[in-house]
């Protein structure tokens, strides 16, 4: 049968040359089974992830989301939703922004795969556009200001008393990223780039002092938020958990500067990152503004970020070429993905040209 990512039953998913993402009648059971909804699943891709896969499934009239690892074969340590839900329940009455877990679920006879089902949540992922309720100069700097300051929070969080004892080492984080990526550039390259080698190479012989440990989300940006419908802005969710540990806070302010396009960024090496011109609207901050505010909130010094942006780039790159790797393979209908033939080396590139800006002065 020709590939389809929704079928009706397990007998049709075992027809398909390609898996199916959803089976609706194994997953209603399953909903059934833990009270969630009744009758026929209906289930619609949401969001622009293109690494673990979201759906909306409705039934009765109820709302849920579902979190999926893409279709296999899958990297070592990537793509595991059954972690990212156990931080998502462990932080659930912290100060984070997050929606609740309703349940996981590693048994892959249903889906073929492990998965998670949380609350629906209304609201707005700002990717291409600003809500019209927000698109004033001073409510797009309150977007900023929610965004360093939900950050802020989620890396004062006791995560010791949440009970993630063991969900990272909190010592040893930037020697545990230099290696697992440079590992996992071993599995996922289609090709030579030896600026990303060079990059590691850096990375290894510049590392700084991390401060103490806290959550680290590991792909904190605008479009893994949700705000809520209306001014004032309010962020209400924090989405995309999957590379989620127990770590180096200044990783995520890394990566939240490295990938923010600014008006300013014209002669700056393109990344996919700065496709996302939203936020050269009037009143969005710039990443020193971005800084500034995350440092004021959090009292930790920025003198090492460009190592963070730099760390933030390559691992970029290195994760992108996994997901290139599935294009290649078939293993993905995903259109974007195959933009990495030239995303990866641009990711790469600008990477090394961050490695090379003078180190600041102390």
């Amino acid at each position: 049968m020709p590939a389809q990512d929704v079928v009706d039953t397990a007998a049709q998913a075992a027809e398909q040359e390609l898996p199916p993402l959803i089976v609706r009648e194994p997953l209603a059971e399953y909903l059934d089974a833990r009270g969630l909804g009744s009758g026929p699943v209906e289930a619609s891709r949401i969001g622009e992830g293109h690494s673990n896969i979201t759906y909306l499934v409705e039934r009765g009239g109820e709302c849920f989301v579902l979190r999926r690892p893409p279709r296999p074969p899958l990297p070592p340590t990537a793509h595991d939703v059954l972690r990212e839900a156990r931080l998502l329940t462990a932080v659930r009455d912290a100060d984070v922004r997050t929606p609740p877990v309703l349940d996981a679920c590693d048994d892959e006879s249903i889906l073929g795969v492990p998965f998670y089902v949380m609350e629906y949540i209304e609201g707005t992922v700002i990717t291409t556009e600003v809500p019209e309720a927000l698109a004033t100069p001073d409510e797009r700097r309150r977007i900023c200001c929610e965004l360093v300051d939900s950050l802020a929070e989620m890396h004062a969080v006791d995560w010791r008393a949440c009970g993630l004892e063991g969900f990272g080492k909190p010592t040893g984080y930037l020697d545990r990223q230099l290696r697992r990526f440079g590992g996992l550039w071993d599995i996922n390259k289609t090709r030579d780039l030896p600026l990303v080698q060079e990059v590691g190479e850096w990375l290894a012989a510049n590392k700084p002092e991390s401060p103490p440990a806290t959550i680290v989300h590991g792909d904190y940006r605008l479009g893994n938020t949700m705000f809520a419908e209306g001014a004032p802005a309010r962020l209400i969710a924090i989405f995309d958990w999957e590379m989620a540990t127990i770590g180096d806070p200044l990783a995520d302010i890394g990566y939240l500067t490295a990938t923010w396009s600014e008006p300013s960024d014209a002669e700056r090496l393109e990344t996919m990152f700065d496709r996302l011109t939203v936020t050269h609207a009037e009143g969005f901050f710039s990443r020193d503004e971005l800084i500034a505010r995350y440092e004021e909130r959090t009292g930790r010094s920025m003198s090492d970020l460009r190592w963070y942006q730099a760390l933030a780039l390559w691992k970029a790159a290195v994760f992108m070429e996994g997901n290139y790797k599935r294009s290649l393979a078939g293993t993905t209908d995903d259109p974007y993905l195959a933009l990495f033939d030239k995303g990866v080396p641009q990711l790469a590139e600008a990477a090394h040209e961050i490695t090379k800006l003078p180190a600041p002065s102390t």
